[in-house]
C-alpha cells in the first residue's frame, strides 16, 4: 500500500523552480487522496508565471511515478493571480524576475548588519550579478548613508517604485522618502504595508540576488518577510561575544521555524589588526563565529576584521568592496560572495 507519508517524501524533491525549497516546505501541497495504488493530489500556488506551475507538475509527476507500486497519478495545481503587496493563502510567494532572495539578518543591533548587506550587494555585483538591495529597517534605514545616496525615488507609468541605482546596485528603503532628521513613526500594520510595498511594488526588474538588509530581532518586519516571501536562504551577521551570539541562535531559530534554510554566519568586527605594528587584538573574543557556525551545522562564510577603511567607506558612501577591495575587508566580502554564488547554484 501506498501511503501518505511516501508521497509527501517523494513530494520533498520537487523544488520551486529558482529556489532551494520543496513545495512540501512551501506548503504547496493542499490534499493527498489514496485509492488503493492510485493517488490525487492537489497543489495550490499564486503566481502571473505559467512555466511555474508547469515545471510543479512535470516533476511532481515524475517523483510520484517512480514510487514501487504506484498505480494511476493525478496532480492537479489551482492556479491563482499573484497579489500585489498582501500575503497568500499559499504560503511564501516568488517575486517576479528575481532568481534568489537572500535576508540579512541579525538577532541584536550594533553588530554591522546594514554594513555587511551593503558590501555583500557590491560584491555579488562584481563577480557578474544583477543585484538588488532592499533596506527593510524601515526604523533605522542606513543604505540610503552607506551608498551615498541623497535623491528621491520617482514612479514608472504602471505606479512602480524606480529604485536608485547606484555603484551597479538597484536600491530601495525608507530612508530615500524621509528626511534625514524625520523619524518613520510607524504601528504594525502600516509596518506590513511598506514593507510589501518595498518588496512588490518596486521596479527591480531582473534580478540575479535581491539582498534583503532586515532590521535586528525577530519582529513584525521580519515576520512579514518570511511568511510571504519566498526566501533562497537567510544569513546571520553576528559580533565574536557571547551576548551577540545569544540573540544570533534567536534569529536562526526563527529562520528554522519558517523553513528558511540559514546559508551561514558571517562574523564582523571579528578582530583588530594594527596598522602600525600588525600586532592582532581580539576586541570581542576569538572564535564565536565559528563556534556557532558548527553549533547550527552552517558554513561560517568569514570573518570581517575592524578596518578604518570600512568605517570610512560606510560615511562616506563608498563601500570597500567597490572602491578599496585590495583591503582585508574588501577581500573578506569577495570570498562571502563567492561562497553564496556557489551554494545557490547547487541548490
Amino acid at each position: 500500500m501506498i501511503s501518505e507519508e511516501q508521497i509527501r517524501d517523494a513530494l520533498k524533491d520537487v523544488k520551486y523552480p529558482g529556489f532551494n525549497r520543496d513545495i512540501i516546505s512551501f506548503g504547496l501541497v493542499k490534499g493527498i487522496r489514496i485509492q488503493g495504488a492510485d493517488v490525487s493530489v492537489q497543489l495550490s500556488l499564486a503566481t502571473n508565471d505559467p512555466k511555474i506551475p508547469a515545471a510543479i507538475h512535470e516533476n511532481a509527476l515524475a517523483r510520484l511515478r517512480a514510487l514501487p507500486g504506484i498505480g494511476k497519478v493525478d496532480v492537479r495545481i489551482d492556479i491563482q493571480a499573484a497579489p500585489a503587496a498582501a500575503a497568500s493563502a499559499a504560503g511564501p510567494q516568488v517575486i517576479e524576475g528575481i532568481d534568489h532572495i537572500i535576508a540579512i539578518a541579525s538577532g541584536k543591533g550594533g553588530v554591522g548588519k546594514s554594513t555587511v548587506a551593503a558590501n555583500l550587494a557590491v560584491a555579488l555585483r562584481r563577480g557578474g550579478a544583477r543585484v538588488g538591495l532592499c533596506d527593510c529597517d524601515l526604523y533605522g534605514p542606513s543604505i540610503g548613508v552607506m551608498f551615498g545616496v541623497n535623491e528621491r525615488p520617482t514612479a514608472d507609468d504602471e505606479n512602480r517604485i524606480i529604485p536608485i541605482h547606484r555603484y551597479g546596485v538597484e536600491l530601495m528603503s525608507m530612508g530615500f522618502l524621509l528626511d534625514d532628521d524625520a523619524p518613520a513613526v510607524l504601528r504594525g500594520p502600516m509596518v506590513t504595508r511598506y514593507t510589501q510595498q518595498f518588496l512588490r511594488q518596486v521596479a527591480w526588474g531582473d534580478l540575479d540576488y535581491l539582498v534583503l538588509d532586515l532590521p535586528p530581532g525577530t519582529g513584525d518586519i521580519q515576520l512579514t518577510i518570511v511568511q510571504t516571501v519566498a526566501l533562497a536562504g537567510a544569513i546571520i551577521v553576528t559580533t565574536p561575544q557571547e551576548v551577540a551570539l545569544i540573540d544570533a541562535r534567536k534569529a536562526a531559530r526563527m529562520f528554522a521555524k519558517t523553513n528558511v534554510p540559514v546559508l551561514g554566519i558571517i562574523e564582523n568586527m571579528s578582530c583588530f589588526v594594527c596598522p602600525s605594528d600588525g600586532v592582532t587584538y581580539d576586541l570581542f573574543g576569538r572564535g564565536g563565529g565559528e563556534r556557532e557556525a558548527k553549533r547550527l551545522g552552517v558554513p561560517l562564510l568569514g570573518q570581517i576584521p575592524i578596518e578604518i577603511a570600512l568605517r570610512e567607506g560606510g560615511d562616506a558612501g563608498r563601500p570597500v568592496a567597490e572602491f578599496a577591495s585590495e583591503t582585508a575587508s574588501g577581500t573578506a566580502f569577495a570570498r562571502i560572495a563567492g561562497m553564496i554564488t556557489a551554494q545557490l547554484r547547487k541548490s
